[in-house]
């Protein structure tokens, strides 16, 4: 689902003991039939067995395929309307030339749906007019009136069959030696990643169970009909081919310390193969031990303790034959673990699995409206390639928080510490409140935003996941906050001693400033000073702060939104030291007070 396109095409079947190529791609019904050790590729569509395993496997199916113009340009589309698995069934059929009559003309009487439990569809049809199954299918019994199909798990239906066709569509005894070629076959399609399904027929002259009781269930159906032996058609296999992106995201993940766990239905080769193909699993001996058949894990019907299935999940990365109820089983584990779980779903018996994972994901297209419901985020497009992309983006706006810690932590230290050394070294205060006001609205906060719009380092994704419980400022982030503030503080401190001196007739303590002609105006204009200096050495530490690894230069011109915050703190820096009233009667800021000494020692600070 979210690794592959989840537009799978048959590009194999087998069937009678030959095993064919099918042509064509997409949902185009456009296409042929070829034997695989035929190289003059001879079209065998209308091979008896071949054509009767399309036939009923599409007899089994609630697909169908609808053909629709564009008024405009007048191109054809071929689009499948129903279970994405089905629908290479029915474009294969349709290439083979099964015709819409062949199918309604059995009219369907019973149908069991596909569940994880049985791990097949069963459906029952009237074909009671046909004497074969289809124009160039196999012949039928003179007494048959009903025709069951089952397709689904070959492991599963093999069990259930006791009879074959051969490719000239005589029945024969399913022996030993006939199911392990048809379980070869199922192993050699699965190693090229592709997804088998087995079809078998069931011929009978009445139902195996009595139609007039209304208490039997489906199941009780669905046990009643399969406790006859089966007659075994053949094998379909198609492709669903990775999502373009899907196994560099894979990489992505796990350089940056994230486990990715596949856990699908399919057989263990198929999954196995899938699994190499999206990185998941490496290409040698380590892909089998990281793979697993879950039957393993409820070797006799029950789940394993606690502690053997915890070691069993702790190693593994690819799950097969998965149910349902298997994945509640595995993210409880991996929870046990200590792990943070995020889980994939798209059914409702995902639900639980989904509640219980500490990060739910619907499928946004696919998914139902309980899984969406027991989920903490949907995923839109149905992609993997979206999961990194957020834990990616996630990652960018959490270091801009820890970003914007610290730089306003190391500014805002800088500001009380130099108004706490001036109240005990009885100094004029460097800062009046509406000053201090003025700093953090409008020269701090604008660099603090851009700091969160920062594109993110090139070395974020090969960081390891950080603990739940560790705090947004680590260590080395309080040392920057501290070391900068005081870095400010004593530079700022030391400029207003300065100009407290040039101004102030020589003097700096209060006490002493009090006595002189202008006093207050004096002061003001040293406070001035201070103020600009503070502003300039905020807006250079802000772009100090933009990285805790880099150097202030690389990367300098990736963030605008940073020059703009820098502009807009500079324009109300000016404007708060020129612009009349705003400036003298109401911040007392003297910008051309100061003189060209003033704005001299600003600048060397």
């Amino acid at each position: 689902g979210t690794l592959t396109e989840g537009k799978m095409n048959m590009v194999k079947a087998y069937s009678g003991g030959v095993c064919y190529n099918v042509s064509g791609g997409g949902f185009v019904p456009v296409g042929k039939f070829t034997r695989s050790t035929d190289p003059s590729g001879e079209e065998c569509s209308k091979d008896k067995t071949l054509f009767s395993t399309l036939l009923a496997a599409l007899m089994c199916c609630n697909t169908t395929l609808i053909e629709t113009k564009d008024p405009d340009t007048g191109t054809r589309t071929w689009t499948p309307k129903g279970n994405s698995s089905e629908a290479p069934i029915v474009v294969a059929a349709r290439k083979a030339g099964v015709t819409e009559q062949e199918v309604s003309s059995c009219a369907r009487v019973l149908e069991v749906p596909f569940s994880s439990a049985r791990k097949m569809m069963l459906t029952v049809s009237d074909v009671s007019t046909c004497g074969t199954l289809g124009a160039w299918g196999i012949g039928l019994p003179k007494d048959t009136k009903y025709l069951a199909v089952v397709k689904g798990a070959p492991n599963y239906i093999v069990d259930y069959c006791g009879q074959c066709y051969d490719e000239h569509g005589t029945v024969g005894e399913f022996t030993k030696e006939l199911k392990d070629a048809t379980m070869n076959a199922v192993d050699e399609f699965s190693d090229e990643a592709l997804r088998v399904l087995a079809v078998a027929i069931y011929p009978c002259a009445e139902m195996p169970f009595d139609e007039s009781d209304d208490d039997l269930t489906v199941d009780d159906k669905f046990k009643a009909i399969t406790a006859n032996k089966f007659q075994f058609l053949g094998l379909v296999a198609s492709i669903d081919r990775p999502r373009v992106g899907v196994a560099e995201s894979v990489k992505m993940a796990h350089e940056a310390g994230i486990r990715v766990v596949m856990i699908t239905g399919d057989y263990l080769k198929t999954a196995c193969a899938i699994g190499r193909d999206v990185n998941i699993l490496g290409g040698g001996a380590n892909a089998v031990e990281n793979a697993v058949d879950c039957m393993r894990m409820r070797p006799d019907g029950k789940y394993l303790p606690d502690s053997a299935m915890d070691q069993l999940t702790s190693a593994t990365r690819v799950f097969a034959r998965a149910k349902p109820e298997d994945k509640l089983e595995i993210v409880k584990s991996l929870q046990r673990q200590g792990l943070v779980t995020a889980m994939t779903g798209d059914g409702v018996n995902d639900a639980p699995a989904l509640n219980q994972a500490d990060i739910g994901v619907a499928m946004g297209i696919q998914g139902t409206e309980v899984a969406k419901g027991a989920s903490a985020m949907i995923l839109l497009d149905d992609n993997f390639c979206s999961i990194v992309d957020a834990v990616h983006k996630g990652r960018v706006i959490y270091a801009g928080i820890q970003k914007f810690v610290t730089f306003i932590m190391s500014v805002h230290i800088a500001e009380i510490l130099q108004i706490f050394i001036c109240v005990l070294g009885g100094l004029p205060v460097m800062r009046t409140p509406l000053l201090i006001l003025f700093l953090v609205l409008v020269t701090d906060l604008p660099p603090s935003i851009a700091l969160g719009m920062e594109k993110g380092e090139p070395t974020l994704m090969k960081q390891m996941p950080r603990p739940k419980d560790e705090p947004v400022a680590l260590g080395f982030m309080w040392f920057s906050m501290i070391f900068n503030g005081l870095n400010i503080c004593i530079i700022i401190f030391i400029l207003y001693v300065v100009a407290l001196r040039h101004f102030c007739d020589g003097f700096i303590l209060q006490a002493d400033i009090e006595g002189i002609d202008d006093a207050q105006y004096k002061i003001e204009k040293a406070r001035t000073v201070a103020f600009i200096s503070l502003v300039w050495a905020d807006n250079l530490r802000c772009y100090t702060a933009r990285s805790f690894t880099l150097p202030v230069y690389k990367g300098f011109f990736s963030n605008p939104a940073m020059f703009k915050a820098v502009a807009v703190a500079q324009v109300g820096l000016y404007i708060a030291c020129f612009v009349p009233v705003l400036s003298g009667q109401i911040l007392a800021l003297h910008g051309i007070g100061i003189g060209i000494w003033g704005w001299a020692i600003c600048l060397f600070g």
